[in-house]
């Protein structure tokens, strides 16, 4: 198939990764490329060509690219080159678009298409995708949400086809046995409030270990005010690691801690770290709680640390083989895939295309 896949603009697709709607875009590209497929990721400048990147524009994030503008003007980059590739869009013969921009522009503007697109939905509603998506009246386009905690969230808004969970490439997180021999707890993502890094500061002091954290500082305000001032040998900023250095992080420590401070709508971090054999600890937010049973983590209550240094304590006693055995039952990318290949083998049959689409194609 013929597959276009729009990817968001803030950041380059490219390894070491902003965050999880990176490492998903890409991985969804690599994968369906692999499978045969003929995908052509439209993203920003600096993303991988081995994606198949057509550039749209450059990054719009002003501390990834460093460029001093105002921010009404990445704005208007970012709504310009969106508009231009939906009326590019036209006059192209994909089979089907999947949309994963969280921009309002695709959505809104799907109806102009000739082929089927799908939006999956990586986040809880936010009111400028909310009123693209409420503008939305193609007959052919279908949302999809990456956990069931999404799919409720966005239901009261737009009729959620069917959930399509989030996977990782389990070779890519090689399973450890055993921990380090120097004990240390771990927490990555992106350092802005929403993921809690603070939270995790205060449950590693109450445990009495060391925190590494690996993470782009993606709000300078937010590290330099409540993570800069908590750095010393007990808790080590270690940077924006690549992957082969984040893998061999996560899988040397006693726990995970996850600390999400919004509705978390997947947790790849999650995924991640069980696949390493890492256990975890996690606030109870969102579709974290679903990714872990009892044999592969604990729960906590939301934005208590002394409950979050309990629960990492218990997860500290759990068997990493059951861990590793937990992300290859439920957080596997080649699950994902089939199931996208499905919808899109649905979406793109004959008699579900529009009359503009037969048109084009006659």
């Amino acid at each position: 198939m013929r597959v276009a896949i729009i990817a968001h603009l803030k950041h380059a697709i490219v390894e070491p990764f902003a965050g999880g709607l990176e490492m998903h875009t890409h991985l969804l590209a690599r994968s369906l490329r692999a499978r045969g497929h003929d995908v052509t990721l439209f993203a920003s400048t600096r993303s991988d060509p081995a994606t198949g990147l057509e550039a749209i524009c450059d990054e719009t994030d002003l501390l990834a690219t460093g460029v001093a503008e105002a921010p009404d003007i990445a704005f208007f980059r970012e709504h310009h080159a969106y508009l231009a590739l939906m009326s590019d869009l036209r006059r192209r013969d994909f089979d089907v678009v999947h949309n994963n921009s969280l921009h309002y522009l695709p959505v809104a503007l799907a109806d102009t298409l000739p082929m089927p697109m799908v939006t999956t939905l990586h986040t809880p509603p936010f009111c400028w995708l909310e009123s693209g998506i409420r503008l939305c009246r193609a007959p052919h386009t279908r949302f999809v949400a990456v956990s069931e905690a999404v799919r409720t969230i966005w239901s009261p808004i737009v009729p959620v086809d069917r959930v399509v969970a989030n996977g990782i490439d389990l070779a890519r997180f090689p399973f450890r046995p055993l921990p380090d021999a120097d004990p240390y707890l771990v927490w990555y993502g992106r350092i802005v409030p929403e993921k809690g890094l603070h939270h995790a500061i205060a449950a590693a002091r109450l445990i009495g270990l060391p925190l590494r954290i690996a993470g782009p500082i993606s709000d300078p305000d937010y590290f330099a005010a409540r993570i800069a001032p908590e750095l010393g040998p007990d808790v080590r900023h270690l940077g924006h690691l690549g992957h082969a250095a984040l893998s061999a992080l996560i899988g040397g420590a006693r726990a995970f801690l996850c600390t999400p401070c919004w509705e978390e709508p997947y947790g790849l971090v999650v995924a991640e770290a069980l696949a390493c054999g890492t256990p975890v600890a996690a606030f109870a937010r969102g579709a974290v709680p679903s990714l872990v049973d009892a044999a592969s983590g604990r729960i906590a209550a939301p934005d208590d640390p002394a409950a979050l240094a309990e629960a990492a304590l218990a997860a500290m006693t759990l068997d990493r083989h059951a861990c590793r055995r937990r992300a290859e039952a439920t957080c596997d990318a080649a699950a994902m895939i089939d199931g996208y290949e499905a919808l899109y083998a649905e979406m793109a049959a004959p008699s579900r295309r529009t009359p503009l689409l037969a048109a084009v194609n006659g």
